[in-house]
């Protein structure tokens, strides 16, 4: 590879870490074409962009990237793909499903919002995080709540000014 191609190759990542919020690296080695096939694939079906780095120009992408990766660099050991998503668990979900048939994927580390995990161990944390839309979801359901609390409260006192004050003093107490 030469000079202007590596060069190239950083530019390009360092773009890709600029565009994504959502950054997992991986270790795919010893996947036979098969399992590779159906692991990108099944990143394909999650909206997961999947592909394998070298961890020298990943390396110095993270450099000349304006986040703060933290001690992220440090898993740049080995095989290394890198994993983009929208959704902050997507890649996780993905790993733990293909875990189930196999030993790899193993997660490396995550850049989330972030926020930086490291080591395998972490999959189950980043799994069981919610995404915007979950988390926007369980704020409008709880705000939900409260409201059709008072209207069928206001419903039970029979319309009238007075069922209706009483209803609203027995809710107070």
């Amino acid at each position: 590879m030469t000079r202007e191609e590596k060069s190239r190759v950083i530019e390009d990542l360092t773009a890709q870490l600029a565009d994504n919020t959502t950054i997992y690296l991986a270790d795919i080695s010893g996947l036979n074409a098969l399992n590779t096939s159906n692991l990108r694939r099944a990143c394909f079906k999650a909206n997961v962009k999947l592909a394998v780095v070298k961890n020298t120009l990943l390396a110095k992408a993270m450099e000349s990237s304006d986040k703060d990766f933290g001690d992220l660099p440090s898993v740049l050991k080995g095989n290394t793909s890198i994993m983009f998503s929208e959704t902050g668990n997507g890649p996780a979900k993905v790993i733990k499903d293909f875990r189930k048939k196999s030993d790899r994927p193993l997660l490396k580390g995550a850049f989330i919002e972030e926020a930086i995990f490291i080591g395998d161990d972490k999959l189950d944390t980043l799994v069981s995080i919610k995404s915007k839309e979950e988390v926007i979801g369980d704020i409008v359901g709880l705000l939900q709540s409260p409201a059709k609390n008072v209207i069928s409260a206001l419903k039970s006192g029979g319309g009238k000014i007075a069922g209706i004050l009483k209803t609203l003093s027995e809710k107070e107490g």
